[in-house]
């Protein structure tokens, strides 16, 4: 309850604001990677949400780190970029499974599934990085 309280504070919610922008950013270079690599490139489905998501994640680091996270805790950038990539492994292995359900079980076009699985995997994102690599 008391990171509930904490997530919905001023600071809080500023940058979950910010963190939606920051991930807006990632969600459209993912997206587009995916459509390229996807639809242009015939690449399978699955790796192209591979590939676009690893891109992605560079992206995001790099502007939140710059933006919605910028007065948190100060760590060696390698291990920052180990708890993101650690993170990043979680949520893509989570965006594959979600791909994987929507596109092959429910039928869904694969750029629906994309969009449904991004919405998801971007609550675990904020969550782990605002408690996790970013905390105060």
């Amino acid at each position: 309850m008391m990171n509930l309280k904490k997530l919905l504070n001023g600071q809080g919610f500023r940058q979950l604001f910010s963190y939606l922008i920051v991930g807006g950013i990632a969600t459209v270079v993912e997206w587009v990677c995916f459509y390229i690599f996807s639809y242009q490139a015939h690449i399978h489905y699955l790796l192209a949400t591979t590939l676009a998501f690893a891109i992605s994640t560079a992206a995001n680091w790099l502007v939140g780190r710059l933006m919605t996270f910028r007065g948190a805790e100060k760590q060696p950038i390698l291990q920052e970029l180990a708890k993101i990539y650690a993170v990043s492994v979680i949520g893509l292995l989570l965006n594959l499974l979600l791909m994987y359900l929507f596109v092959q079980k429910a039928g869904l076009a694969k750029m629906a599934g994309k969009i449904i699985a991004t919405i998801l995997v971007f609550a675990w994102n904020f969550i782990v990085r605002k408690f996790w690599i970013y905390r105060r």
